[in-house]
């Protein structure tokens, strides 16, 4: 069984047990900055299937726990005492947003600042930008210069995270 195998047996147990049978559906997304989704409109909970494979068993459970307790909630919920509650009751402990390094380790456009701040970007950058860290207005000293990813970036970023 693969990965995704499994992250989608999971997901239809849980929605099974906490949701009922037949009234949510569950599918994988191209997602590479958010971990899961749920879409109230088309009664569909989704996992990205970058980061599904990418995170800890415990991790996956805790991303589906957290989808599964947006359901329950109900859409005006939010992340407000009503969805915690009901994420709390049905064994959901983790923080309410994934920031793990995912979305650097993918994101095809690198940039830096003249201070050396890095930052990225998954669509062609079409405008000067400024990084926002040196300074809160846009400034032309602090314009980030670009370029693409390359085998060296992804090398060395997995060297980054095995160290």
């Amino acid at each position: 069984m693969t990965a995704l195998e499994a992250v989608r047996l999971r997901a239809e147990a849980l929605i099974a047990e906490h949701l009922g049978t037949g009234t949510w559906a569950f599918g994988f997304d191209h997602a590479k900055t958010r971990a899961g989704q749920c879409d109230f409109a088309r009664k569909r909970i989704t996992v990205s299937r970058h980061l599904a494979t990418r995170f800890s068993d415990d991790d996956v459970e805790q991303v589906l726990l957290h989808e599964v307790a947006h359901a329950l909630a109900g859409a005006r919920a939010a992340h407000g005492p009503k969805w915690k509650r009901t994420a709390a009751s049905i064994g959901y402990t983790g923080s309410r947003l994934h920031d793990g390094p995912i979305a650097s380790e993918l994101a095809p456009w690198i940039g830096t600042c003249p201070a050396g701040h890095e930052h990225f970007r998954y669509r062609t950058p079409t405008r000067p930008l400024a990084c926002a860290r040196c300074s809160r207005r846009f400034d032309a000293r602090n314009v980030i210069t670009w370029r693409r990813r390359t085998a060296d970036d992804d090398a060395a970023t997995m060297a980054s995270t095995t160290a």
